[in-house]
């Protein structure tokens, strides 16, 4: 059925078999989503394997190569065919079995970003994967959840909806209950269904309660998909780069091919081999793996991201990692530990210890409800009431026993802060049932919650007298005296004049220097509901109670993540909504600034977008801001070129998130939005994993360079050889099978152990990459060209010295050797940009020292097996011979690690 809209509250839970308090049972549950299968969407754009193997022969080197072996076979080159078709054939495995493992990973990262939600299972509030939600399921929904699927609304609490992605209407939609009915016999467009909402959408305000009654692609978002047909990848801006270079490098090569065959035709050579020489020559100056290489590089490099708790969810930001240059983060959760505990409760005057009121249980409990209480234990009972009462966390037990918050952490302090003198949360409900609400928002930085007054409150003296019903208020000190008249001191009202609010603002400035959250609670009674919508009617005239503050201390491994990001040129930044004195105090305690430098929220609304700019870079700390000022601090830093990383957790945070070259969400506290928004997912909320994951992309980046280093060089040893080889009076240096020999197996097995290599020592201590440096900057194509025309020269002056002593003699194949065992060499030194491989360690990258031992071995199996010697046309070498091209390869490596060592002198640029 798809108009559940039509359908009142009652018939839709009867219909899908459900109730909203126990839900369904985990065995309905489980037999259901065997029935309609996970709630995902199907991927049309994901390759099959065959897809994947079908691509390897679509390369236009690869379908150059097929007609090669094509024209040999007309000719009757029957080794030729069998040699190009081998290397076709295991060039086409390689780069499949590359491209599957990417795809693999890729897949296996998407689904550690499926989000969790709230359901309501055999009773209990559990969270579970969205991917195993059925219909029939209660879900909770709250600001900044996506909706998982689609589902009828069974509580609305100010619920409201942006649909925009869904319907193109860009005003959020307020949600209800009531049923729908149809207009004029259609059904009304998806904008209008206001007790429904849909898989994909965002919730930006209140909470509420559906039944889910769709998943999948039965949702109206899995309709949408079924038009699409495919989902086309965007290339990463490296990849571009890199594509970009293949291509000059193959307008080069196919300069030099026509060279080279022109060259042999005037000397009379064969047609045949020219042709095959030709080809094999393009196909070997050509880097056209390098993208797929890449790719799976930078996958790889997201799945040693994710074991430093840094979830990547797009790709291209692992490039970006290694470029940022500011680091824009929250204070808490991310550079403090997210635990935040009451330390102090100020009422009446008065400031309590929380630690100095141990054993005083007996004493504080339920004191607001005796009228001989003493007034100090009233006001700190009541105080602890209302502030648990006016939040939505909740303690959890586990079915181990263990206890933990459920909630935001700040209100979480106000549970267990109560819970430890006697006031369980459900107790609490029980007596003032919550009735309605006006939710937290950054702008106003406050919430409130209206309760229903219990029957005995009127013979228990509670401070509203016989009202129906009661307000209580929590938020930011200076923000909620401007919504109070008077105070309450435990026995009485007084009216709240200047000198008790000053003595109010002073004990929240005294606590915040400190580095203490200090956050106000007050009340009033109230003769009858207020439409919530009037936010200033409910709260307006409130009694104000007191302050609690509370600690949320700096995690310890933030410190010397902040002194590490300072060493690599990275600045840190912080952006908070506290007190700037709080701000102020953890951000000196972790050495993000040493100045009392910052700016507020209203600093910022006077600014001008120039005058921000002026002055984005000096300044080390925003307090007081709201989530919109964020997007301006990115946008004007910039503007002066920075690179940003930025932390967000909530929904207003998603447009920065997406401005930021970074965009970076929490895992454990941010919504699902922010997380949509995001490019990084940090899994434990912790500052140190942002520096983890730059310091980890730095290290990608750094590989992919050495990886292009080593290709180029490699190519440019060959095309010198072959270009240069004529002219010195050798016949074609090289075969066309031997050119692909060399292309296959020094390419394959040693480029990508190179891209596996760890981190060099002193990543984290130099400037960081511009993003619109060159690949070939910082010394890298003057390495490229003069170790390719090292090798080049090296191979050559062997191989003439060999023809000069006997022209029908192995000279070819010691050409055919050098080359191979040269660029051993070169990837054994090009493991490190700067320091010694011997400091680097030999064996410390072991696939390395695996994939020069199997090439060598696969070098001399073709040299000395008379298969080898009949399809390559090589020689069996002496001792001698071998000992040649292994003294050359030890010569190309002693020479790299020369130059490194000129490098670390600073002789020479790198």
């Amino acid at each position: 059925m798809s108009e559940w809209y039509q359908l009142e509250t009652e018939a839709t839970l009867r219909d899908l078999g459900t109730t909203v308090q126990t839900g369904l049972t985990s065995g309905e549950a489980a037999r259901r989503l065997e029935e309609y299968g996970p709630n995902e969407l199907v991927e049309k754009g994901a390759k099959s394997p065959f897809a994947i193997l079908l691509d390897q022969f679509k390369d236009l080197m690869v379908i150059i190569l097929i007609l090669a072996a094509l024209a040999s076979a007309v000719l009757g080159e029957t080794e030729s065919v069998i040699i190009i078709i081998a290397i076709v054939v295991l060039n086409a495995i390689i780069g499949f079995s590359q491209e599957y493992r990417a795809e693999q990973a890729i897949a296996a990262l998407k689904k550690l970003a499926v989000p969790t939600v709230s359901v309501i299972r055999d009773g209990q509030l559990m969270e579970v994967s969205a991917n195993t939600l059925v219909p029939g399921d209660i879900v909770k929904l709250e600001t900044g959840d996506m909706v998982p699927a689609d589902g009828r609304v069974v509580e609305s609490v100010n619920l409201r909806a942006q649909e925009a992605a869904l319907t193109g209407e860009s005003v959020p939609i307020s949600k209800h209950t009531n049923a729908l009915t149809s207009s004029n016999g259609s059904a009304p467009p998806l904008g209008d269904r206001r007790n429904m909402v849909y898989m994909g959408t965002a919730i930006i305000y209140g909470r509420g309660t559906v039944v889910i009654t769709d998943t999948g692609m039965k949702t109206e978002l899995g309709n949408i998909a079924e038009l699409i047909q495919g989902v086309q990848e965007e290339q990463t801006p490296l990849q571009r780069r890199l594509d970009h270079l293949g291509k000059v490098l193959g307008i080069a090569a196919i300069i030099i091919v026509i060279i080279v065959v022109a060259e042999g035709l005037f000397r009379g050579d064969h047609f045949t081999e020219l042709f095959l020489v030709g080809i094999s020559l393009a196909v070997a100056a050509v880097p056209e793996g390098l993208p797929a290489v890449v790719a799976i590089t930078l996958a790889l490099g997201a799945q040693r991201m994710l074991k430093r708790n840094a979830l990547i969810r797009r790709l291209p930001a692992v490039e970006t990692l290694g470029s940022v240059t500011i680091i824009c983060s929250d204070k808490t959760g991310t550079l403090t530990q997210d635990r935040m505990t009451v330390t102090m409760l100020d009422v009446a005057g008065r400031e309590y210890k929380l630690q100095s009121l141990a054993g005083s249980e007996d004493a504080i409990f339920d004191a607001v409800l005796r009228d001989g209480a003493a007034p100090e234990d009233r006001a700190v009972d009541l105080l602890l009431i209302a502030g648990a009462l006016c939040s939505d966390a909740f303690i959890q037990r586990e079915s181990d026993g263990n206890e933990h918050v459920v909630g935001d952490p700040t209100e979480g302090a106000f549970v267990i802060a109560a819970n430890i003198f006697g006031h369980g949360k459900k107790d609490l409900e029980s007596r003032w049932p919550r009735v309605s609400e006006v939710p937290f928002t950054s702008e106003r930085k406050r919430m409130t919650t209206i309760h229903a007054s219990s029957a005995e409150d009127a013979n228990d003296h509670v401070p509203w007298g016989q009202l129906p019903y009661v307000a209580f208020s929590k938020g930011a000190a200076d923000v909620l005296l401007e919504t109070c008249t008077r105070y309450w001191t435990g026995k009485e009202i007084l009216p709240l004049d200047d000198d008790m609010r000053q003595r109010v603002l002073d004990a929240n400035a005294r606590s915040a220097q400190s580095g203490q959250r200090v956050l106000g609670v007050a009340f009033r009674g109230m003769p009858e509901l207020i439409d919530t919508t009037n936010e200033s009617a409910i709260e307006s005239d409130m009694i104000f109670i007191g302050l609690v503050s509370m600690i949320d201390p700096a995690r310890p491994e933030v410190k010397s993540a902040v002194a590490t990001a300072k060493q690599a040129g990275i600045r840190s930044v912080m952006i908070t909504g506290d007190h700037p004195l709080t701000a102020q105090y953890i951000a000196r305690d972790l050495a993000i600034t040493t100045s009392d430098r910052y700016l507020t929220g209203p600093d910022l609304v006077q600014m001008s977008a120039e005058d921000l700019r002026q002055v984005v870079y000096d300044v080390p700390v925003y307090a007081r801001v709201s989530p919109e000022h964020k997007l301006n601090i990115v946008e004007a830093l910039q503007d002066l070129g920075e690179v940003v990383a930025m932390t967000g957790d909530g929904v207003n945070d998603a447009p920065a998130l997406k401005r930021a070259d970074i965009g970076v969400a929490m895992g454990i506290t941010g919504t699902d939005v922010s997380k949509e928004a995001a490019d990084m997912v940090l899994l434990d909320d912790n500052y140190a994993t942002i520096v983890a994951a730059i310091e980890e992309g730095r290290n990608i980046y750094d590989n992919i360079r050495k990886f292009v280093t080593y290709i180029l060089s490699s190519n440019t040893g060959e095309l010198f050889v072959m270009f240069i080889g004529p002219f010195l009076g050798l016949p074609l240096p090289l075969l066309a099978v031997q050119i692909l020999w060399i292309n296959l197996v020094t390419d394959g097995l040693p480029g990508l152990a190179l891209a596996m290599e760890p981190a060099e020592r002193g990543i984290m201590s130099r400037p960081p990459y511009r993003p619109d440096e060159s690949i070939l900057s910082r010394g890298i194509g003057r390495r490229i060209i003069w170790i390719g025309v090292l090798i080049g020269i090296l191979a050559l002056l062997v191989g003439l010295y060999y023809y000069k002593q006997d022209p029908n003699g192995p000279w070819q194949t010691m050409i055919f050797t050098i080359l191979t065992l040269g660029q051993m060499g070169n990837a054994l030194a090009l493991r490190a940009h700067k320091q010694s491989v011997f400091s680097v360690g030999i064996f410390s990258n072991k696939l390395m020292i695996v994939a020069i031992v199997s090439t060598i071995i696969l070098q001399l199996l073709l040299i000395y097996t008379e298969l080898g010697q009949r399809f390559f046309e090589v020689m069996p070498l002496s001792s001698s011979d071998l000992a040649i091209g292994f003294g050359v390869s030890v010569l190309v490596f002693l020479a790299v690690e020369f130059e490194k060592w000129l490098i670390r002198r600073g002789v020479l640029a790198g």
